[in-house]
């Protein structure tokens, strides 16, 4: 009998009901994709470097140096591969972000191309000219980008000569002698990357490179690739965490809205119910089982929303990848049950502790 009153409470109100589910829907889909979105770009932006093919990272020891400007030496790539035999690559890239989440690297294209084990060009050809660009494919989405298309850079226009896969160290590529004259770092790279033999011993020669040149970070991909997620994870999790308060926050306030107005509409059923005997804890479980079923199903839909919320950034924003994280799919419904049932609280008190003759008479 109590499931029965319990689904007819809520059918009772349909709107009210449908749009406490959207709320709490909504509340599960911020997070959901404010998760992802952080997730996703931080992906993204290590499966590029991983892509690059390369052992050994040296940049500047100023994180912020290795993508706003350049300080390492355009000699080092041909010292170290003469110095080193197990170095079979050496390869000098500048890296310049316009600060649109994005970055253009100049690189030579062959020397990229020999390091990934080969960039694919789904069309046209590598640049020839100081003046040409290779764009991947996920940016020239965005962008509607064509081969033969020019495209502003720095203040100057470039040829889109080439489209080529994702993954390969960045968005955009042009020519590594453009780069360095456009941003006045002649003879200078902003990072180093080194490929070695597959039987040398990269942590030993990792060793001996931060003894050759102390005032560099020498580190394994790998470990750069750690160091930077765990960096990247901590600085985005302040601003994440605060859109989850938000959206927390929204739950809360109306459930215990919806409740409320609910509890002040059965003010006569409540007192019938208190008059034949119905317990505190009945009355109030009454309530709590609507808020878990207005959450369970605010969470599924929720999902469903941010499915079709990925679907729609990946549409209209394909530069920035959503990546629905396991844990965090548990924990929006978690956080969600959770909120409601604080905000059912109230009113479920209130209704438990209601004076049957005060509600009667009232009515």
């Amino acid at each position: 009998m109590v499931h029965r009153l319990v689904l007819r409470n809520l059918l009772h109100r349909p709107l009210r009901t449908l749009l406490t589910i959207l709320a709490v829907a909504v509340e599960v889909t911020m997070i959901v994709l404010m998760v992802g979105v952080s997730e996703g770009l931080l992906t993204e932006s290590l499966r590029r470097t991983r892509g690059v093919g390369a052992d050994i990272l040296i940049r500047p020891q100023i994180s912020s140096a290795a993508i706003g400007g350049a300080d390492i030496s355009a000699k080092l790539p041909s010292m170290l591969q003469e110095r080193y035999p197990q170095i079979t690559q050496a390869m000098g890239a500048t890296v310049f972000t316009p600060g649109n989440l994005q970055t253009i690297t100049g690189v030579d294209w062959d020397q990229l191309d020999a390091m990934s084990g080969g960039v694919v060009l789904f069309e046209g050809r590598p640049y020839e000219a100081p003046f040409e660009a290779v764009v991947d494919e996920v940016y020239a989405r965005q962008e509607e980008i064509t081969v033969g298309q020019a495209v502003e850079l720095m203040g100057r226009d470039f040829d889109v000569v080439g489209i080529c896969e994702t993954g390969k160290m960045s968005r955009v590529f042009i020519p590594l002698e453009t780069m360095s004259d456009l941003q006045g770092w002649q003879g200078r790279f902003s990072q180093v990357y080194i490929k070695v033999a597959e039987d040398s011993d990269t942590r030993a020669l990792i060793d001996e490179l931060r003894e050759l040149i102390p005032n560099r970070s020498v580190d394994s991909v790998e470990d750069f690739l750690a160091l930077t997620a765990t960096s990247v994870r901590q600085m985005s999790s302040q601003f994440v965490n605060i859109i989850i308060s938000i959206a927390v926050s929204i739950g809360f306030i109306v459930v215990m809205l919806a409740m409320y107005t609910a509890v002040l509409e059965r003010t006569r059923e409540i007192g019938i119910l208190k008059a034949i005997g119905a317990s505190k804890l009945t009355i109030g479980s009454i309530l709590m089982r609507e808020t878990l079923i207005l959450s369970v199903a605010g969470i599924a839909c929720g999902y469903g929303l941010s499915v079709v919320g990925r679907e729609l950034v990946a549409v209209r924003y394909p530069l920035i990848p959503v990546i629905f994280v396991p844990e965090w799919l548990a924990g929006a419904a978690v956080l969600t049950v959770i909120g409601s049932a604080l905000g059912a609280g109230y009113p479920a008190w209130k209704a438990a502790s209601a004076d049957p003759c005060e509600t009667l008479s009232y009515e």
